[in-house]
């Protein structure tokens, strides 16, 4: 069982750069992907970033070059950078651990970011 906890969020001015953090605590394999998706009203959970342990990204289309994720393996916490925040980045933000050809999929309680002036 695995368990994520995020951190960060909340209201932002457009063009801010607020981060998100989320630690996984429990029985976490050295080759899990760890991530962040969001989900806005009316729309389905879409993919942000992901990052596997060696380091290799992949980011949505729509943040990248504003957005940045990384992690710290020692401590089981991968972070998101948000740069340059728009009004359409407002969405509950999940952090997501899975390890690939495996059931494991775990997903964190979410995250309000809400940008606005």
């Amino acid at each position: 069982q695995v368990q994520l906890v995020e951190v960060g969020g909340g209201l932002v001015q457009p063009g801010g750069s607020p981060r998100l953090s989320c630690a996984a605590s429990g029985s976490i394999s050295g080759f899990a992907v760890m991530g962040w998706y969001r989900q806005s009203p009316g729309k389905q959970r879409e993919l942000v970033a992901t990052i596997t342990l060696d380091g290799s990204t992949n980011y949505a289309e729509s943040v990248r070059g504003r957005f940045s994720i990384s992690r710290d393996n020692a401590k089981n916490t991968v972070y998101l950078q948000m740069n340059s925040l728009k009004p359409e980045d407002t969405a509950v933000y999940y952090c997501n651990l899975r390890v690939p050809f495996t059931d494991l999929n775990s997903w964190g309680q979410g995250t309000q970011v809400t940008v606005s002036s």
